[in-house]
């Protein structure tokens, strides 16, 4: 998976397209993401100590990753490759040609 935690990536399909956000998980095993702002979804909990009513959590649900791109520092969103660079392994944009990590 080339998405990392801490990635700011754009949705490019369902209904949050066109959204950018910050990637909060990386879920590799499942191929998904959790973004932050993206995907809400609501949560009934039970009462407890905290609630004693209970109540309805908004929280961000995982998307899958085939669904975002991420962006260089110049806000282009493009497919992620790697490459050796200084007998390094590095990400890059593969639309800008920029160096991600």
């Amino acid at each position: 998976m080339f998405v990392k935690t801490g990635d700011t990536v754009k949705v490019i399909a369902g209904k949050d397209r066109g959204t950018t956000g910050k990637v909060i998980k990386a879920l590799p095993k499942i191929n998904k993401v959790v973004v932050e702002g993206v995907a809400i979804m609501k949560k009934h909990q039970k009462p407890n100590s905290e609630n004693p009513s209970g109540a309805i959590l908004e929280i961000e649900a995982p998307i899958h990753v085939s669904n975002v791109q991420v962006l260089d520092k110049n806000g282009v969103a493009g497919r992620v490759g790697y490459k050796v660079v200084d007998d390094k392994k590095v990400r890059f944009n593969k639309k800008s040609g920029e160096i991600l990590d």
